[in-house]
């Protein structure tokens, strides 16, 4: 099934249309994301998934109705709508030159008036966000200098440091070590449990998706090809489908889990 935008939804589109270059990439997509949710956007390369976190947000042109908080981005302002959404990209831009706490320090800036200059507050909330992502040794550190890992643990500090009341994620845990996937989709659910912060995650762990996700969002080609809980729209047969992969899935109290299976005869 798909889903149709309503008031109550934290974000929605209906008939969402956005082409690259002529070239059609989402397809009339019609999703409603509840607020204080978790919304797992899977798919395979190409499907369409940073594309529509984009064009959720505003950032790019595209044509239909998208609505956050019951605004309109390209009405709204880009300033306005920064206040309650913030993007987490899967590849970020960094300045030159800045340290990590900068960089977090930045997420702060819809808040600050023009000419103005950072509050107690504004302070605050940067050193939250450090406490909580554990960020206190790299915090000093020139961002361009950090691994992977570490700047996708700042970048999702700046974004945290926004105080959105949705957050996108695109592919937030790529570069992660076991360990610090789970630290950081622990706190981003904590934290939704805790204010009501709705979460939209591209994700390529279909485990985690289906784990962290009230409901998984499968993308194809640029349309939404199933839309339910994790066990209804992981199957074996659908994830075959979709990804052209052989998989094993496993039923388990947090959610399914799905498992890629080797090819017959592989093993030496």
């Amino acid at each position: 099934m798909t889903s149709t935008p309503d008031a109550r939804a934290a974000l929605s589109c209906r008939g969402l249309h956005v082409a690259r270059d002529a070239v059609p990439v989402l397809h009339g997509i019609d999703l409603a994301v509840p607020t204080g949710s978790w919304i797992s956007l899977v798919g395979p390369n190409g499907s369409g998934k940073t594309t529509l976190l984009y064009a959720l947000a505003g950032l790019i042109p595209s044509r239909g109705e998208v609505e956050v908080m019951g605004l309109a981005p390209r009405r709204a302002g880009r300033r306005r709508v920064a206040r309650m959404v913030a993007l987490m990209p899967q590849r970020p831009v960094v300045p030159e030159g800045v340290s990590a706490r900068e960089l977090i320090r930045l997420g702060r800036t819809p808040h600050i008036p023009r000419f103005g200059t950072e509050s107690p507050h504004d302070h605050e909330v940067v050193e939250s966000v450090i406490d909580r992502l554990a960020l206190h040794d790299l915090a000093p550190r020139i961002a361009t200098t950090l691994s992977g890992g570490e700047l996708q643990r700042v970048v999702l500090g700046r974004a945290l440091a926004q105080e959105p009341r949705v957050l996108l994620l695109d592919e937030p845990t790529s570069a992660l070590d076991i360990g610090h996937q789970q630290q950081v989709l622990d706190l981003v659910d904590s934290m939704r449990r805790e204010s009501g912060l709705t979460v939209v995650a591209a994700m390529h762990d279909l485990t985690s998706a289906a784990h962290y996700g009230e409901r998984v969002v499968l993308l194809d080609e640029g349309r939404i090809v199933a839309d339910g809980t994790g066990e209804d729209v992981l199957t074996v047969e659908r994830v075959a489908e979709v990804y052209d992969a052989r998989v094993e899935v496993l039923d388990r109290p947090d959610g399914r889990a799905v498992l890629p299976l080797r090819e017959p005869g592989a093993r030496a």
